[in-house]
């Protein structure tokens, strides 16, 4: 069940390298864009000219001359229109930024990348290294400027966390808390801490307690609304759980899991033509997921929509089967 693994918490993501990645996405202003008309050759050249000095930059990157090669990269990689070059093209910016420490550049040539190429596996591979890099640069630089910080704290904590670490993580989020009472965000941790040791009794409880000391002090936490529902659906509360879903949903326009555990625990309260809307809205955005087709099947085939309901039921066995192939492949692939 795909709740099954939410429910595992497991950071296989630096917590800290989400947070640099969003916040260049949000602060770096495009330098391409920015940089005003020129009147050098390389911004005046015809078609032909252009492609000409494209593939000169992209030879002098290969080369190892950036210093020559990146003006020319920064100024026409970006206009290229021809795919295939474009790709080299700022693959090139990409390597030469890199290489001279131009972080800016090398941000804004990877999110050009990972937009026209999202499922390219040397973009991804690129995108991980380079935002892993600026953040273990950015944790050294904050333990040895702030050692006694929160924040330095914190982030030790997730560290722990990502080790799977959670009774050593949650003693430091607790000291933060005697020092910080209405930090944003470490209830919520603390949280998610509970729910990652279901050995203990009280873990459901415990985690209820923090997410709702988390939206006292922070009311637009999607987040902590969702896990709110997940621990209501876990006990059978249909109710609560569908309001604290709706809410996460509408908190955050983008939280497909939300829209998903809304329209299944809607189907479970056997309100199917409410739970038929969210599920439309994520199959949308996730086509490819398997839980999202066989939950939209129930909805349609209880309110009548028989077609509606094949063609969903049939997409979920064809994407199972998918699913299947590609788990054998990987299989068949490991060396025994």
């Amino acid at each position: 069940m795909y709740l099954e693994d939410k429910t595992g918490i497991s950071a296989k993501v630096s917590f800290l390298g989400f947070r640099v990645l969003t916040c260049l996405a949000l602060l770096t202003v495009p330098a391409f864009a920015q940089a005003p008309a020129s009147s050098s050759p390389a911004a005046s050249s015809h078609p032909a000219e252009k492609a000409t000095l494209i593939e000169r930059s992209i030879d002098l990157a290969s080369k190892g001359r950036c210093e020559e090669a990146l003006p020319l990269l920064k100024k026409l990689a970006p206009g290229v229109k021809e795919k295939q070059v474009k790709y080299r093209a700022l693959m090139a910016t990409v390597r030469c930024a890199m290489n001279r420490g131009e972080n800016q550049t090398t941000a804004i040539a990877l999110f050009d990348l990972k937009r026209d190429y999202p499922k390219d596996p040397e973009v991804l591979y690129m995108t991980s290294q380079f935002f892993l890099g600026i953040a273990e640069s950015a944790s050294q630089e904050l333990a040895a400027v702030a050692p006694n910080s929160y924040q330095t704290r914190e982030l030790e904590a997730e560290t722990l966390e990502s080790q799977g670490k959670w009774k050593e993580a949650a003693e430091i989020y607790r000291k933060i808390l005697e020092e910080h009472p209405k930090l944003r965000g470490i209830h919520y941790r603390l949280g998610r801490a509970a729910l990652s040791q279901p050995e203990f009794p009280s873990a459901d409880e415990d985690a209820r307690k923090e997410f709702e000391q988390e939206l006292a002090i922070d009311p637009v936490n999607a987040a902590a609304e969702f896990w709110l529902g997940e621990i209501a659906r876990r006990e059978g509360q249909w109710e609560d759980a569908i309001a604290h879903f709706a809410s996460a949903a509408k908190l955050d326009s983008n939280f497909g899991d939300a829209l998903l555990s809304l329209g299944t625990s809607l189907n479970s309260a056997k309100r199917f033509d409410e739970a038929i809307p969210p599920l439309e809205q994520y199959v949308k955005r996730a086509p490819e997921a398997l839980a999202g087709h066989y939950q939209l099947g129930i909805a349609y085939a209880r309110t009548g929509r028989k077609e509606d309901s094949a063609r969903e039921i049939a997409l979920h066995q064809k994407l199972l089967e998918k699913s299947q192939a590609a788990a054998n492949a990987r299989t068949n692939a490991t060396p025994h």
